[in-house]
């Protein structure tokens, strides 16, 4: 089960060409960002990906900026609630110095406030830095998505669900790098898990 995760940065996608390689069968991009930034490409992707016939999720980069609310609010604003997405994504990709109780106050309304929108737990992509420092022990409730483009990753005894493995990848319809991604599992479990 591979995937793809693509913002802005890939420019124009060419859904079809992606799709006729039949080499991905799920893809998220990115939606929002803090309070109010919405990506110029993402209303295009969603629609272009699903009518392709993928998976498709959103994520939001998570920002100290603002309240959980205050983004939770604003993702919930930009993306559609459809009942055949997978489950929102919380890109935690911020710095190391923040009060560590307060990142996990704000992440914690946000997933609560997405999940009582989408009626599914987000899921949670995280670098090992941010992982080790705002998540291990204490949001142990949320799936992870890691990102490790360099061995095969290890989280102790968590066990992660979606890997980034790739960030240079090279993908026909596709004119720059994209990032690439696969599922802890089968297909089956997949669409078990993410209904």
């Amino acid at each position: 089960m591979k995937g793809l995760d693509v913002s802005h940065h890939q420019g124009h996608i060419h859904w079809r060409v992606v799709q006729e390689a039949d080499e991905f069968q799920f893809v998220y991009m990115k939606a929002t960002e803090g309070r109010d930034f919405v990506d110029p490409k993402f209303e295009t992707n969603w629609e272009e990906a699903k009518k392709y016939g993928f998976l498709a999720g959103a994520y939001h980069f998570f920002s100290m900026g603002s309240s959980g609310e205050e983004q939770a609010i604003h993702f919930i604003n930009t993306v559609p609630k459809q009942s055949d997405s997978l489950p929102p994504v919380i890109d935690v990709e911020i710095h190391l110095e923040h009060n560590q109780d307060k990142v996990r106050k704000e992440l914690r309304t946000l997933a609560f406030k997405m999940e009582q929108e989408y009626k599914t737990k987000p899921i949670l992509y995280v670098t090992y830095d941010t992982y080790h420092t705002y998540i291990k022990d204490h949001l142990n409730e949320f799936d992870i998505w890691i990102r490790d483009i360099f061995k095969f990753p290890t989280l102790g005894r968590q066990k992660w669900a979606l890997w980034q493995y790739s960030n240079r990848g090279r993908v026909n319809g596709i004119n720059s790098y994209v990032d690439i991604n696969v599922f802890n599992g089968t297909l089956e479990e997949f669409k078990q898990r993410f209904k």
